[in-house]
């Protein structure tokens, strides 16, 4: 079976709720073996960015802010949405200015993820910014609250290690940033044996 033949054919849509920040859809769908779904939702979203932005000498610059879908204060990469015009680079370096007052540096692409792409139409665009330094104030939007963070590559590594960065779409770029880096270290409390495939026959726990 190919991929093209796996598609659902999208035979009608109603938007049930459009505002700036949501919108929500249902769509009747014909699968690849003629059922009819008459029933799927889809949530629409604009282009998601977020930016690993490292200083000079190597720390992060973060930012803390209060998450009211959870309840909880979070320390996290910069993020934000893409403006209509905007590139996912342009959107990710006009955020990280206005959130942290951090520019400049070399830029490259690092992730491209969807958060469930079962159910939402959008992209998130994951930056890593090398070599950026402070070259203005914030400027945040009337609802932000943010305080900017300056860690220490241990101090990321502790979030993120100890379930302590909820974002998945923040954590997962993260994790690739330190396997590509070999900042992935093994935990020193966990078994030689635990951290191979196959134990060898001669392994034993203590």
């Amino acid at each position: 079976m190919t991929d093209d033949s796996m598609r659902w054919e999208t035979l009608s849509t109603e938007y049930l709720h459009r505002r700036p920040w949501l919108t929500a859809r249902r769509d009747v769908v014909r699968l690849p073996d003629g059922r009819i779904y008459d029933e799927y939702y889809v949530l629409e979203y604009p282009t998601w960015i977020n930016v690993i932005a490292l200083t000079p000498d190597g720390r992060y610059v973060m930012v803390k802010q209060y998450r009211h879908g959870l309840g909880i204060v979070s320390t996290e990469l910069c993020a934000g949405v893409a403006e209509e015009g905007e590139t996912p680079l342009e959107a990710a370096k006009r955020e990280l200015l206005e959130e942290t007052g951090f520019g400049g540096g070399e830029w490259e692409l690092n992730t491209v993820l969807s958060a469930n792409p079962s159910s939402q139409n959008n992209l998130s665009y994951s930056f890593i910014a090398r070599g950026v330094e402070r070259i203005a104030e914030q400027h945040l939007d009337a609802t932000e609250d943010i305080i900017v963070e300056i860690l220490t590559e241990d101090e990321v590594w502790d979030l993120l290690i100890n379930d302590r960065m909820k974002q998945s779409l923040m954590a997962a770029p993260l994790w690739k940033f330190f396997a590509l880096n070999g900042k992935i270290r093994p935990d020193p409390l966990i078994h030689p044996c635990q951290r191979r495939r196959r134990k060898p026959p001669l392994c034993r726990r203590n």
